[in-house]
């Protein structure tokens, strides 16, 4: 018998015993169980399809209310006790260091199971074949802080007794995803006391956990990865919706037509004029019909707002992918190539543009407005786990599909966004999406003056770090 089938063995032995005394340990196990389950509750939309390698008997995939589930471990007593218990979910019995399925999953789940395996390199490798494009994978293992904890609760008989780990800290991790094809998109931690505390446990576990230096003391780390993109065969290929946001901008129409470049196989301008006390509106029908050679579409919002303007014309938009133009050209049209190339060559899912890093022209952007838009990098970034250094770019690009997917789940947040930066941002980080920033060359205003308030509008963007606070990050 060779040393890996020696190895499987005694922990197939090891688990099926450890099958028949599961209630056992369920008292002291229930708190972290029952936080694991809200936090892949979060992470996981209701609509996904689910497979989760090292299952056990299925009771966090059961918590999930996927629309399709399904379960593997390599402990056939875990896998009847799954089967009886979960009766909906479908399981199967097999190792998965070596095993296939006609079927891919959008969300793949190691639970408390890396640490326990012969090979993470080989399931990594196994289970690609399993993925979509836009698939997640879902990892949370133990930290080896807690090496020591575990070993007096097994000595008590307290929690479930454990062979030999491997004790992979999160960089291990992803230095084996990324072995197999697969990309880290965020990592961080979660439970600080898992133990049934009134108003502690909560305390620990949502808030003091998420803050540094309390995280480092967390019992679990995280981590949401996808696959490595490969290149669309279709790149060239792609229809491109540039949606322009235009209130009081008359004098810069005909510039976005003369300065807006052809992208994919076709490029369409959506006018959205959010009622002007100037001749915007007359001046984009001028332009329309001066430039027969563009499709456009114009319409007049029905509410206020840029944020409303955004959503409205994004839901008449045509293209696959999805672009924000400032009608006021500050952020140069000439740009927009590169915003299309980063998604259609899939280096992320969603174009953030940052402004932030070039040096500005003089007049483009006060100094309070360069201190407070750096201020909300850093807080945006801590927030959303992914790096964003400016959330206030007006130049966002994202795939028509994603945006859809975003609109669906709106009513988690609710139309709160004036300004449509953050309703997108939010929501992308709410799907798991892989936000990348697009550094460009800020430009003065050559018509019209800026519609941002600086104190009103900088007091909102607090409340808006508030609200991220509350939906995203102490959830």
């Amino acid at each position: 018998m060779s040393s890996f089938e020696l190895y499987q063995q005694q922990r197939i032995t090891h688990w099926n015993k450890a099958a028949a005394n599961l209630e056992k340990y369920q008292t002291f196990n229930r708190t972290y169980k029952r936080r694991l389950a809200e936090i892949y509750r979060f992470l996981i939309p209701p609509d996904a399809s689910v497979l989760e390698i090292g299952c056990a008997q299925g009771d966090l995939l059961a918590s999930l209310g996927a629309s399709r589930s399904v379960g593997v471990d390599f402990s056939e007593e875990m896998i009847q006790r799954g089967r009886h218990k979960h009766p909906d979910l479908s399981f199967l019995h097999t190792d998965a260091h070596d095993f296939s399925i006609d079927e891919k999953f959008d969300t793949i789940i190691f639970s408390d199971v890396l640490n326990d395996l012969w090979d993470v390199q080989k399931v990594f490798e196994t289970i690609h074949s399993l993925a979509k494009p836009h698939s997640r994978l879902i990892i949370n293992t133990y930290s080896r802080l807690w090496e020591t904890s575990f070993w007096i609760t097994e000595k008590l008989g307290l929690s479930t007794p454990k062979l030999q780990q491997n004790w992979l800290v999160p960089k291990d991790i992803t230095n084996l995803l990324n072995l197999c094809g697969f990309e880290t998109i965020r990592s961080w931690q979660e439970v600080l006391l898992p133990l049934p505390i009134p108003l502690l446990n909560p305390l620990c576990n949502k808030t003091l956990v998420k803050i540094p230096p309390f995280n480092m003391l967390a019992l679990t780390n995280f981590i949401l990865a996808r696959p490595l993109p490969e290149e669309r065969p279709d790149h060239d290929n792609l229809h491109v919706s540039v949606i322009v946001p235009a209130r009081n901008e008359a004098g810069n129409i005909n510039n976005i037509f003369e300065r807006v470049p052809k992208m994919g196989e076709q490029t369409e301008l959506v006018f959205v004029e959010g009622h002007s006390s100037d001749n915007t509106a007359e001046e984009i029908e001028k332009q329309i019909g001066l430039h027969p050679e563009w499709a456009c579409q114009f319409l007049q919002q029905s509410g206020s707002g840029k944020g409303n303007a955004v959503r409205e014309g994004f839901a008449r938009a045509n293209g696959d992918i999805l672009m924000i133009l400032d009608a006021d050209m500050t952020v140069p049209p000439e740009d927009l190539p590169r915003f299309y190339d980063a998604l259609a060559r899939n280096k992320g899912e969603f174009i953030n543009g940052v402004r932030l890093v070039y040096p500005m022209e003089k007049a483009a952007m006060r100094f309070f407005n360069f201190l407070g838009n750096k201020f909300f990098s850093i807080a945006f970034s801590w927030l959303l786990g992914q790096p964003v250094k400016d959330t206030l770019c007006g130049t966002k690009v994202l795939w028509k599909e994603d945006y859809e997917r975003i609109a669906a789940n709106r009513s988690y947040f609710g139309e709160f966004d004036p300004f449509g930066d953050f309703d997108l941002i939010f929501g992308a980080a709410k799907l798991g999406l892989k936000i990348v920033d697009l550094p460009i060359r800020y430009r003065e205003r050559i018509y019209g003056t800026t519609n941002i308030q600086r104190w009103k509008h900088g007091w909102l963007l607090l409340r808006m770090v508030l609200y991220a606070a509350a939906r995203l990050k102490f959830i």
